[in-house]
């Protein structure tokens, strides 16, 4: 069995080592007997989103952010085809702004509109650390936000309910969208790194949906899981 794995912009879109999440899964996919081919895509490449079985995309600067855009607007029939047929996506920090139907700047800019919500760029940023649950998981997720963008008129169903830190928008609890299987959060980390319980979430989804009957072996997450207890015995949360 190959799982294949798109890290899109890679170049671009890699603020705070985003790239760790691609290889946390990777290690974790390998460690189960699973081998892993990675493409590392950038503006330069041409895009073929039903040949992967993953889709990631992280965090770049505001001006990143639109060069990415005006790359992905001419493949946005083959994302949208891709998210449809269940193909898993993980975007992260302000990538998820791509997907809505605009970005406000000081112009408004026309995003891939493949969701309800509209982003605007504020010019305070929201910086801190987050706490929230995911309907799939038994274990808070935590993550940290360094953002300046904000949504709003979000229909599609929310990633996370938030105990701690900022939603869509201020005194908003919802965070992040879901659809099929695509994880849209603002959340950075890494978040699949923080996270050991939704790294296998992914590990054993990806898995199951090339082979139904696929035996796992014992997750080797002693480190991960340790950081995790630290910070949530920190911040005093139950787990």
């Amino acid at each position: 069995m190959i799982i294949h794995i798109a890290h899109l912009y890679y170049d671009l879109m890699n603020l705070y080592g985003e790239s760790g999440n691609i290889k946390a899964l990777k290690k974790q996919l390998e460690e189960q007997g699973i081998k892993v081919k990675i493409d590392l895509l950038t503006i330069t490449d041409t895009l073929h989103f039903e040949n992967y079985d993953f889709v990631y995309m992280g965090m770049g600067t505001e001006e990143n952010q639109k060069l990415v855009l005006k790359h992905l607007l001419s493949y946005k029939k083959e994302i949208e085809q891709a998210i449809d047929s269940g193909i898993f996506f993980l975007v992260t920090g302000n990538a998820i702004e791509l997907f809505g139907k605009s970005i406000l700047t000081n112009k408004k800019i026309k995003a891939l509109n493949l969701f309800s919500f509209e982003s605007k760029q504020e010019t305070m940023r929201i910086v801190g650390e987050c706490i929230g649950n995911a309907p799939f998981l038994s274990k808070p997720i935590l993550g940290f936000q360094n953002r300046s963008g904000v949504m709003k008129n979000v229909k599609e169903k929310a990633f996370l309910n938030l105990s701690k830190g900022t939603g869509y928008a201020p005194k908003i609890t919802q965070e992040g969208i879901t659809k099929n299987h695509f994880y849209g959060t603002y959340l950075i980390g890494p978040i699949l790194v923080r996270n050991p319980e939704l790294l296998k979430y992914f590990v054993k989804q990806l898995i199951l949906e090339l082979d139904s009957n696929f035996k796992f072996k014992p997750f080797h997450l002693i480190l991960e899981n340790k950081a995790y207890q630290t910070f949530m015995e920190k911040y005093h949360v139950k787990n």
